[in-house]
Formats: structure tokens, sequence, C-alpha cells
């Protein structure tokens, strides 16, 4: 996988279960892939929500391709998929790539 986003962890079919679903904190999991024009548009917003909410939230990327146990599991048929872990259970799912503001409107009620 090439550069991710500074404060985003990439996490695998292997730690999913030990990085996210136990997780003492929600987790934002991006599911995004090498070749995908709209995470790499995601990638700064990630980084920028990473840095700033770092205290109350986990940010993580998952490669579907070489992680796709992780994306069949959760039914993700496109990316970027956005899904926020808490206590182990998916709470919200979103599709696409969004601004920070309405990416941050959207965590509100999970963080």
């Amino acid at each position: 996988m090439g550069a991710r986003p500074e404060g985003v962890a990439v996490v695998t079919d292997a730690d999913f279960a030990r990085e996210v679903l136990g997780a003492g904190l929600p987790v934002l999991v991006e599911f995004t892939a090498e070749w995908c024009g709209p995470c790499r548009q995601l990638a700064p917003v990630l980084s920028t929500v990473a840095r700033e909410e770092g205290e109350r939230l986990k940010v993580v990327a998952v490669d579907v391709d070489a992680s796709p146990e992780t994306a069949i599991a959760y039914g993700v048929l496109s990316t970027p998929t956005l899904v926020v872990f808490r206590g182990g259970e998916p709470v919200r799912s979103m599709v696409g790539a969004r601004p920070k503001r309405k990416l941050l409107g959207e965590l509100a009620d999970v963080l």
C-alpha cells in the first residue's frame, strides 16, 4: 500500500480484530485502495481528523485489495467506505470522499 495519511494506521485482515474491534476508543475505518482517486482526496481530511480528534477517535485504513476478507465481512462494495466501530460493533457507515466539516458532523453523535 502506498503512502497513508499521517496519523492513520494501516490495518490488515490479520490485525483488524485487535486494532479495531478491541480498541478502547471509537475507530474510524477507511476501506481504501491504491487505485482509488476519491481515497486520495480524502487522505488529508483523515490526517487532520486523526491529528485533531486523536484523544477521542482512532483512525485506521484497510486496503481492500490487500485485506479482502475484512472488506467482504463488512459488505464494502466501493471505496472509500468509512465505517465507525464502537465497542467492537459498526455503528455508522458512509461512502465517498467528503470535506472535513461534513465528516465531523457525521461523526458527532458517535464520538
